[in-house]
């Protein structure tokens, strides 16, 4: 009798605790390959933090799986007959995580920072940038210097993220304030980044957990190791040496797609002392490198076949593709040669890596093509924030590092080969390249734009600033019964729509 009461007790507890389970908050757990650098969106870089910001902070505009333009914080905008002013139109019922309201002085105010802040990342994504108006709370006028036909799609990015007025001359990234869907709670530094749900956002309804976690899990074995005990919901880039695997498991389910960027090596030609040594000054060693490496078996060794091989910036099949610049093959004697050239019958140089097993078997790759040209590459390892800050510092001589890529051709070279780009860590300079880019930005015409970038890359192919290798396709893992995700080329989990079944 007495364990039946203490059985009857326990179920009577059990069954007083439902409610309260059932209230628990819901929390989606998205697991990172690296951890982001700051959480500021005018001096932020990493791709990572994309993810992160798409929860944290709305945009002006933001773009579809199809690539198309679509309203966010601005609802409708139209370019006057000239091309020089950009008037938008902006959302009457949104707030910032602090209370206070967004309108067009709100906008007003995260333009200017973005475009004059010194240490900003977005100066020269709003480098065309004249003046900025708010006739009224719900009007933003831009005025141009010249024509931009970039400027929509860099304010479908961090250009066009919201952050509170009142927060933006203090530290920003310590606790931002943005407007969008989920408000910041806490970040420990390489483990996790947590959420909540906004409850005022404008599209609250759209948003079924109440919580997000974000965990940096660099090791992709152990990410995926988390996926399948339940500690996470979904993973973003799956190792491709993970995909058939992830694929047989029926508690699992995978996803991909092209991505809109790059992968490749960034070779510092100009920045620093690190850039005095013969991989920097001489473009005949990097040439004999890019011939060292062949991109197809790099491919099939490392990625399981499923990257394209590729040298160029943008992705296969784009538009912007130059059909004159195919992909080089393996060439040693070539390589060889070229080194004998310059002069050298060995060349030592140092490659930046990041600390995760995918890069770090690509490096091993890399380095043992190089080595039977005469390239000695000494393999550097550190986690990816790290990385980024050394090559910002100009404190490398090749770092093995890529892009996720824009929707527009111009956010694919402009920021890393021009002279004043703001991601052109190795200084590399050319005056005809900078006179390129910057007309092809003025230019509304795709095949008119087309010719400067071919004629651009056709210089970049010979000096190789940037050693391209593989364009990346990109694999979401995810637990079988999270539904909603809506696959992006530019990579980045977008939270409106997603809940467990």
């Amino acid at each position: 009798m007495k364990l039946l009461k203490v059985a009857i007790s326990a179920a009577a507890l059990a069954l007083a605790t439902l409610p309260a389970l059932a209230q628990a908050p819901s929390t989606l757990r998205i697991g990172l390959q690296e951890d982001p650098d700051m959480l500021d969106p005018h001096k932020a870089r990493t791709f990572v933090g994309r993810i992160v910001f798409m929860g944290l902070c709305d945009r002006l505009v933001d773009i579809t799986p199809e690539l198309k333009l679509v309203p966010r914080l601005a609802t409708e905008w139209n370019f006057s007959a000239d091309g020089l002013t950009l008037t938008m139109k902006l959302r009457s019922d949104a707030k910032f995580h602090d209370g206070e309201a967004f309108n067009a002085e709100a906008a007003k105010a995260n333009l200017e920072r973005a475009r004059t802040l010194p240490d900003s990342l977005r100066k020269a994504e709003l480098a065309s940038v004249d003046t900025i108006e708010a006739p009224d709370a719900t009007t933003l006028v831009i005025k141009l210097k010249r024509p931009d036909a970039t400027l929509l799609s860099q304010l479908t990015d961090r250009a066009g993220m919201m952050l509170s007025p009142k927060t933006l001359s203090g530290d920003v990234a310590a606790k931002p304030v943005c407007s969008g869907p989920y408000k910041f709670v806490e970040r420990v530094q390489n483990d996790r980044i947590v959420l909540e749900k906004f409850r005022e956002h404008w599209e609250a309804d759209k948003y079924n957990f109440d919580r997000v976690l974000y965990r940096s899990i660099p090791d992709t074995t152990v990410r995926l190791a988390n996926l399948r005990s339940g500690e996470l919901d979904m993973l973003e880039r799956l190792a491709p040496t993970d995909v058939k695997s992830a694929q047989g498991d029926k508690s699992l389910k995978v996803e991909s797609i092209a991505n809109l960027g790059y992968q490749g090596i960034t070779i510092n030609t100009n920045h620093g002392e690190a850039a005095n040594q013969p991989m920097g000054k001489d473009k005949r060693v990097r040439q004999a490198l890019s011939l060292s490496i062949d991109r197809k078996v790099l491919s099939q060794v490392v990625f399981e076949g499923l990257y394209a091989p590729s040298n160029q910036p943008f992705n296969p099949g784009n538009f912007f593709v130059s059909a004159d610049l195919p992909v080089p093959a393996r060439d040693l004697a070539k390589a060889k040669a070229l080194l004998k050239e310059a002069g050298q019958s060995k060349v030592t140089v140092e490659l930046f890596v990041t600390n995760n097993p995918v890069d770090a078997q690509l490096g091993q790759v890399i380095q043992a093509m190089a080595q039977e040209a005469g390239i000695d590459i000494q393999i550097r390892s550190t986690e990816f924030a790290s990385q980024l800050r050394d090559q910002q510092q100009g404190k490398f001589q090749m770092s093995r590092v890529g892009w996720s890529g824009r929707i527009d051709p111009d956010g694919n070279i402009h920021p890393f080969a021009h002279s004043k780009g703001n991601q052109n860590d190795g200084k590399y300079a050319n005056a005809e390249v900078d006179k390129l880019l910057d007309e092809a930005r003025t230019i509304y015409d795709p095949a008119e734009r087309k010719k400067r970038y071919d004629a651009a890359q056709k210089i970049l192919q010979d000096e190789l600033p940037i050693v391209y290798l593989y364009n990346q396709t990109v694999f979401f893992a995810m637990r079988s019964n999270l539904q909603g995700f809506a696959i992006n080329p530019d990579g980045i989990i977008r939270l409106a729509g997603m809940k467990r079944s």
